[in-house]
């Protein structure tokens, strides 16, 4: 099991002899990706005794509770710092997302209801005009029936007014033949009785032949009432008629509207697009970069690592051979005037240390191997990989090996400070074996070839290549991040494009509804005009007939009138033309 936990160093007394070493537990990892706090258990490891007091440190522990491996938790502590930004921001992303699909599906859902009301409207709309046309359909039938009413009124008129004008001839006959009479009898001023008599059933037979208008006029006025019914009738529909104009023209201003806007977002959907093949061509460019960049840093890494096994090499060589001087040289003048006890405690206080130099270096050759089984665990997963954890495998694969490259570099040189301290070792041991009286076998230092110039120019080639490493991997990761966040940039806007996309598809789909509609308005209300219409124009033309008939009706009315004075008028000459009684009885 892995921990996390605090070195935590305690001084020893005077009694208790050296500082105690000790690990304070804080985490302990569940999972790949998850911690959890721990009670705070303290445990004895003296393998982190090198370590400062206060670093934080990653421990395994065995189901006993035992230490089987201490490594520094910086780096660990980093990658898993840097894996939960990344959840962070692919949960961000994931959320803002969310929060986009359901501004749209809002959008689309109110957009939808409106509409689903508009339908409901316009068809409620559409049943009363259906309703209103099979009104009319019947008022046309009354407006017919009326038609037929006033056409027969119009003959009856007709022939009443050919009567009247029959009459008026014999009228006019009649007072002709009577100036005849009244020319024949002009010599003698009066009328025999029998004279009087026939000139008196003409008078009567006269007025008998004047038409009455009262009967016509009733009904007359009875088909105005008809007609002026019928218009009222038609009049609502006429403004029902003039709203659904007015409906419609709002109509077609929502249509041009969404039209505007339907050709607003196509137009900021085709930028979007742009931008979107603008992002990816710089991608493309970064990942160009990146590739070259990691092809380079790659050729680097293979001459530092050449560096090193030259390196190590020589260092092998200085280790097995006695004819190179390799680092410092023990001061033999010195070490001979010196007490022997004190060299004594010189030899094993250096051998001390050198056991010490050599356990580190064997835990950090363990933790190395460790390393490059973890790497090549890593690349089974890449290999056997689906294409969505590729990425987060190749990031990890990534971070253990620049941890690899790391340690292992530390450990070069550890193993070279480990062989110098042997070689100045085995020089106090020479002296100190010399001194007790052991037969020792001196080498002449003048035979020696001293490595160190070339040593040294092999390491300021390595620092060179490691620092151009640095660089090239501070680059890699700047463009890394670069790509990172163009990739996020090209799915934010590959997700804001088919959202504009969907968003644009639902206004066309919503246009041509609304035009469709719109059109069917068109036609339902032209139909509905149509059929208005010709009602309208009988009304009309039978107003206009019944008032032609009226202004006949009152020319008649004056020529029955002037009939009748015409009338009275010959009676009055006829009594004047009649013999007076006294004058008969004489």
């Amino acid at each position: 099991m892995l921990y996390l936990a605090e070195v935590q160093k305690q001084k020893g007394g005077l009694l208790s002899g050296g500082a105690k070493t000790e690990l304070k537990l804080l985490a302990c990892q569940r999972t790949d990706q998850n911690w959890s706090t721990v009670s705070e258990e303290v445990i004895a490891a003296e393998e982190a005794s090198k370590l400062n007091d206060g670093a934080l440190v990653l421990v395994e522990l065995n189901p006993n509770r035992q230490v089987q491996r201490v490594q520094e938790a910086g780096r660990p502590l980093v990658n898993i710092l840097q894996n939960f930004s990344r959840q962070l921001e692919k949960f961000k992303l994931k959320e803002d997302e969310i929060d986009q699909w359901k501004q749209s599906l809002t959008f689309q859902a109110q957009e939808l209801n409106r509409r689903e009301m508009d339908m409901e409207v316009r068809s409620e709309q559409l049943q009363q005009l259906e309703e209103e046309l099979q009104h009319l359909e019947e008022q046309k039938q009354e407006v017919d029936t009326s038609r037929q009413e006033i056409e027969r009124l119009q003959t009856e008129v007709e022939r009443n007014r050919l009567e009247l004008e029959g009459a008026w001839e014999h009228l006019r006959g009649e007072q002709r033949r009577l100036e005849e009479r009244l020319a024949d009898f002009k010599s003698g001023t009066v009328l025999d009785e029998e004279q009087s008599r026939v000139m008196s059933e003409l008078l009567d037979r006269l007025s008998s032949r004047v038409v009455p208008t009262e009967k016509v006029r009733e009904h007359l006025h009875l088909a105005f009432e008809l007609i002026e019914k019928q218009q009222a009738t038609l009049t609502p529909h006429w403004q029902k008629l003039e709203e659904q104009k007015i409906a419609i023209a709002q109509q077609q201003k929502e249509v041009e509207l969404l039209s505007q806007t339907f050709s607003d977002r196509q137009n900021a959907c085709q930028e979007a697009q742009n931008s979107l093949v603008q992002h990816t061509a710089q991608l493309q460019i970064n990942t160009a970069d990146f590739n070259s960049k990691q092809e380079y840093a790659r050729i680097i890494k293979e001459q530092l690592q050449s560096q090193e096994e030259l390196y190590q090499q020589i260092h092998s060589l200085a280790a097995t051979s006695g004819d190179v001087v390799l680092g410092k040289q023990a001061d033999v003048e010195a070490l001979d005037k010196m007490p022997l006890e004190e060299l004594q405690k010189i030899v094993q206080d250096l051998q001390y240390k050198l056991e010490i130099d050599a356990s580190f270096v064997h835990d950090q050759e363990q933790e190395l191997k460790y390393k490059q089984e973890a790497i090549e665990e890593l690349q089974t997963k890449i290999n056997n990989a689906s294409d969505h954890d590729h990425i987060n495998l190749e990031l990890e694969l990534t971070d253990e090996k620049d941890l690899y490259q790391m340690l292992n570099s530390s450990l070069v040189g550890q193993r070279r400070n480990m062989l110098q301290h042997q070689k100045f070792l085995k020089q106090h041991q020479a002296v100190l074996l010399r001194r007790q009286g052991h037969t020792v076998v001196d080498e002449e230092e003048g035979n020696k070839v001293n490595l160190e110039p070339i040593l040294l120019q092999i390491e300021s080639q390595r620092q060179q290549y490691s620092q151009e490493i640095q660089k090239l991997e501070r680059e890699i990761e700047q463009i890394r991040s670069g790509i990172e966040l163009n990739q996020g940039m090209i799915d934010n806007q590959t997700h804001d494009l088919d959202e504009k996309r969907q968003e644009l598809k639902a206004i066309e789909e919503n246009l041509l509804s609304l035009r469709r509609t719109t059109a069917e308005c068109c036609g339902r209300v032209n139909l509905y005009q149509e059929a208005l219409q010709p009602i309208q124009d009988s009304l009309d033309g039978l107003r206009h007939k019944l008032q032609g008939i009226g202004e006949s009706l009152d020319q008649f009315q004056e020529t029955g009138d002037s009939q009748v004075q015409a009338i009275a008028q010959l009676r009055h000459t006829l009594q004047s033309l009649m013999p007076q009684p006294h004058l008969l009885a004489s």
